[in-house]
């Protein structure tokens, strides 16, 4: 029987699942669908705003403690915190994507409109966009490529002081199907001759001195190769800006991790809808999934939730203000009254309480109830779904899913360790 269920292959459920495995146990994760890193930017944010002010947070590590006292950072403590981004950061490494800090401080890089976005760990491919580099920069577009406009993501840099212009380039110089999204795009780019076209198209482009922003499309499986040819073809530094979903950064992060488990034998089993659980005596005996056919049990001694809050489809809602989270039904700290979900303004700073509220905690990040017990003694849960915190509004979604997956995977096995010497005993 394993050791433990993961159900959810977002960032903490995968995480959580390397984390297990190197630690000795069986693991298997589970999931409805591929993940939210297929949505993502492909960097790690660990803190990038704090208390609704405008100023992006310098160093995440100078703030944590700032935190509401519930938040998952201050519930695992910085150390535990920290020394997770620094084991995620080592066990990336192999994978050539190149994840690494401004100093421990955050790095700011173009976002699709042209803001500013902290990040604290980006790849490779991201950091030579950062603001503190004072080389001017050449954002290149394609024409009919969707969702990236380096117009408007030069109008809004030059105005925050950047040295900044805009060119286009012919879609042939990508691809001949018309009909191609950013993921399929970045396919493309794998191949050699893509490549080289890109180079020589772009030569004919950028000023000597200018660095080049183009649209997140360099390579899906060969990211490394065609961003060295590309850079050596063009003999100046070459960035990516991550466009709207699919992210190619975020799915070459997501094959990346789920390698790593395949090579240690962990499978990732998509497409399993988790539609109940039997307990008996406070303990989870089996979750099951949806099939053509019957239900199909999955067994484990312990079981991890990490399918996301309400935006990763984890909780659910009616508009008689019920919100609940959709496996064990466990409680939220979420109102239950729909008219106190959101504030009056949409885009208040102090965030919207149903994306706040979520599945409070104890210590070891295990479930509790009101009055702070655990509510089964094998369930832990991890990523965005924990309660006392906005991650996506704080910049911290891939801090937490990383440090609560890594603490949560550790306190199965400490558990997993204990129940065996009480046995031997």
């Amino acid at each position: 029987m394993l050791d433990l269920l993961i159900i959810g292959a977002g960032l903490a459920g995968l995480t959580a699942a390397l984390r297990a495995v190197e630690a000795g146990l069986r693991v298997k994760i589970i999931a409805k669908g591929m993940g939210s890193l297929y949505w993502a930017t492909g960097a790690i944010d660990v803190l990038g705003y704090l208390g609704g002010e405008e100023r992006a947070v310098a160093s995440p590590w100078e703030r944590l403690a700032e935190l509401d006292a519930g938040h998952p950072y201050r519930t695992l403590g910085d150390t535990r915190v920290r020394g997770a981004i620094d084991w995620f950061q080592q066990h990336i490494e192999p994978s050539g994507l190149g994840y690494r800090s401004a100093d421990a401080h955050n790095l700011l890089t173009p976002s699709p409109a042209g803001a500013w976005r902290p990040t604290y760990l980006a790849p490779a491919g991201q950091r030579a966009g950062a603001a503190t580099d004072d080389r001017p920069m050449v954002i290149v577009g394609f024409q009919g490529v969707r969702d990236f406009f380096p117009h408007l993501i030069t109008r809004n840099l030059s105005a925050q002081g950047q040295v900044v212009r805009a060119a286009l380039l012919p879609w042939s110089v990508l691809s001949e199907q018309r009909d191609r999204n950013n993921a399929q795009l970045a396919e493309c780019v794998d191949d050699v001759h893509t490549q080289q076209r890109l180079v020589d198209a772009l030569k004919l482009v950028v000023k000597p001195g200018e660095r080049i922003g183009l649209p997140a499309i360099l390579g899906r499986h060969a990211h490394a190769q065609a961003l060295a040819h590309l850079q050596q073809g063009l003999k100046t530094d070459v960035f990516e800006i991550p466009t709207l979903p699919p992210s190619a950064p975020g799915i070459r992060l997501a094959t990346a991790l789920r390698q790593a488990l395949e090579q240690r034998g962990v499978r990732v089993e998509i497409g399993m809808e988790a539609i109940g659980f039997h307990a008996e005596d406070g303990v989870i005996q089996w979750v099951e999934t949806e099939t053509s056919a019957r239900p199909l049990k999955h067994r484990a001694h312990a079981f991890l939730l990490a399918t996301g809050g309400v935006l990763g489809g984890g909780f659910n809602s009616t508009p008689a203000g019920r919100f609940w989270e959709v496996i064990f039904d466990l409680p939220l700290t979420v109102p239950q009254d729909r008219r106190q979900w959101f504030r009056p303004l949409f885009l208040d700073a102090r965030g919207q309480p149903a994306f706040h509220g979520g599945v409070a905690v104890n210590a070891a990040l295990q479930p509790v109830d009101a009055t702070g017990d655990a509510i089964y003694a094998n369930l832990w849960a991890a990523g965005s779904l924990l309660a006392h915190a906005d991650p996506i509004l704080e910049r911290s979604l891939e801090g937490v899913a990383i440090a609560s997956g890594v603490a949560a995977a550790e306190a199965v096995k400490t558990k997993s360790t204990a129940a065996v010497a009480t046995m031997e005993r």
